[in-house]
């Protein structure tokens, strides 16, 4: 959770007397991933989690100590080391745009800036799946969708990637470490492999059937689909909970398969449909008699965007007299903007959002339609907010109900919102005209 330049920085600061000058450090996108019209803040709630556990034990100090990384005075501090500073941050779950100070950490120099991984690594692949899900979830409408990529990534980068997904819609997943571990609804039957078991597909229905009961989803596409959905309805009735579809064209079958069970007379029985499904997958199947989606790979690998792009960034730091001073790099395309920030979503007088205004070391004039982003986390080390995935997913969806329509298009397009930065300057001179 740590990286070696961020302890050798603190050993040269340590040293040099600069170790406990007050700063700010920023987490911000400088752009969203290309294509995307918004990004969603998810992992927070993981990263306030894993705060509370950032120390450095014996054996940590002892492999610092045998690899020579960092001398004894250096550490004597990580031995001791707590976060006791304060952190500000846009809600779990808030939609996001280039620009937005989705983590503001005020603290030491020495404390701040070994965050660095520890949120960046959890905020950048939470964030990237949120993301995704969330064009997933959209474009799915009503359908639900299901999270099933636990076989495709590290097994807990899957349990983060269940939670994100939930966060920005998914309703279940199949990962039960998930159910355990964030309350996120699981749900799954059978695979190929079980129909392959049974001597035929007959029998593995019969099976299924037995033992889970009616309201089960058969997989139907093992051998042939039409004789597997007749077998299906024989054996079950037109009680059946599901069939299952997980090969070839998703589209027609979908309307072959729904076309054959209302013939059988299974009219309520669902289609749920699998097979490296995206957000373009989804739609292309929204005119199909579909039920609810499975979503693999495409969903943990944030949909061709496996990381967010955040970085984390010193935006401002104590000066000669004592006073918090901007600072900011100006290297050509990775330039950074200085000063403490300040967020407000501007709306309009439905409640459709239309800017992000950012102020720097200033609060932004609310002009009476716009909501406050920044939330207080954590003040003195102590976490100050709930940390669950539930509140995460109930708050992304008030978040994600403000976009105008634009933003929820899946062609590629610029952010649904502007980003505008509002300064002493700046405003003097809006006044003056």
């Amino acid at each position: 959770m740590t990286d070696h330049y961020e302890l050798t920085m603190l050993q040269a600061t340590l040293a040099s007397g600069h170790a406990d000058r007050r700063c700010v450090f920023e987490a911000f996108a400088r752009r969203l991933p290309e294509g995307r019209r918004y990004g969603v803040v998810a992992g927070t709630g993981r990263f306030l989690e894993a705060l509370a556990d950032f120390t450095f034990g014996p054996e940590e100090i002892d492999f610092l100590r045998e690899t020579a990384v960092v001398n004894d005075q250096t550490l004597e501090w990580l031995a001791n080391y707590r976060f006791t500073g304060d952190i500000w941050g846009y809600a779990e779950g808030e939609c996001y745009f280039p620009g937005s100070p989705l983590l503001i950490v005020e603290s030491t120099f020495a404390e701040g800036v070994i965050l660095e991984t520890l949120a960046l690594s959890i905020l950048n692949f939470d964030s990237a799946v949120a993301a995704a899900a969330s064009r997933m979830t959209a474009t799915a409408g009503d359908r639900p969708c299901i999270e099933m990529g636990s076989r495709r990534t590290h097994e807990e980068a899957a349990l983060a990637a269940a939670r994100a997904a939930y966060i920005a819609g998914f309703g279940s997943t199949s990962n039960l470490e998930a159910g355990r571990r964030h309350a996120i609804p699981t749900k799954g039957t059978a695979a190929h492999s079980f129909t392959l078991l049974h001597d035929s597909e007959r029998e593995s229905f019969a099976s299924q059937l037995d033992s889970l009961g009616l309201n089960t989803t058969l997989l139907v596409d093992t051998y042939d689909v039409t004789n597997a959905v007749e077998l299906a309805v024989e054996l079950a009735g037109p009680e059946l909970g599901g069939v299952r579809l997980d090969s070839g064209d998703l589209v027609s079958q979908a309307h072959e398969v729904r076309a054959q069970l209302d013939g059988l007379g299974a009219t309520d029985t669902r289609i749920v449909v699998t097979s490296d499904l995206d957000e373009f997958a989804i739609a292309a199947l929204q005119a199909a008699p579909v039920d609810a989606y499975g979503v693999g790979t495409r969903v943990v690998t944030g949909s061709g965007a496996p990381a967010a792009g955040l970085v984390y960034k010193l935006v401002a730091r104590e000066d000669a007299n004592g006073q918090l001073e901007g600072v900011a790099k100006k290297s050509q395309d990775k330039a950074s903007v200085g000063g403490r920030k300040h967020a407000l979503r501007r709306r309009n007088v439905t409640g459709v959002a239309h800017e992000e205004r950012i102020g720097i070391d200033i609060a932004p004039v609310d002009d009476g339609d716009d909501r406050d982003l920044l939330v207080q986390l954590v003040r003195g080390g102590e976490v100050l907010v709930p940390t669950d995935a539930q509140s995460a997913r109930e708050h992304h969806a008030r978040s994600r109900a403000e976009l105008p329509t634009k933003g929820l298009r899946l062609s590629h397009g610029e952010p649904a919102i502007r980003t505008v930065y509002e300064d002493e300057a700046s405003r003097s001179e809006v006044e003056e005209d």
